[in-house]
């Protein structure tokens, strides 16, 4: 077992060392960014798949509108904070500076289409927060996580 601080090892770090052609990456985060996806690019494109969970409920068109009778209305519905953080979390303001999010979208759009899943904890039970990473030669853990962000990755500075 081996302990990662993000300070003297990064997560990020250790999955670009293990992160091997086809391994499969199973994922159950809070929150998945493309900032992330960014930082691990290279590695990401090797592997056969990756499954992500949202561990609360998110992306489910149920949860986004009211139990109203419906009527004919316009109207605003903000996004709920995990939905925002695909595009960035606001620990990765310095990212979001460099005005490179279109394209970083579009090259994670792709790459999502063809090797990820993206499925969502429906239900409203706490879910636990973990990664699971198998390859032909290991396999490998990582509990707890916050989230998959350039923060969690260990490569950007909260705060």
């Amino acid at each position: 077992m081996q302990i990662l601080d993000n300070i003297n090892t990064l997560w990020g770090d250790d999955l670009k060392k293990t992160l091997k052609p086809g391994a499969k990456l199973k994922i159950a985060a809070s929150c998945f960014s493309i900032y992330a996806y960014e930082s691990l690019k290279k590695e990401l494109e090797k592997i056969d798949s990756l499954e992500f969970i949202f561990t609360a409920p998110a992306f489910i068109p149920n949860e986004v509108t009211d139990k109203v009778p419906k009527k004919r209305r316009e109207f605003y519905i903000p996004k709920q904070q995990r939905e925002r953080n695909l595009y960035g979390t606001e620990f990765e303001i310095e990212l979001k500076n460099k005005l490179t999010q279109k394209a970083i979208a579009k090259e994670c759009a792709d790459w999502i289409r063809r090797k990820a899943v993206f499925r969502s904890n429906a239900t409203k039970a706490p879910m636990q927060q973990f990664a699971c990473l198998n390859t032909a030669e290991e396999k490998s853990a990582y509990m707890p996580l916050h989230g998959f962000t350039a923060v969690d990755l260990g490569y950007q500075k909260p705060g």
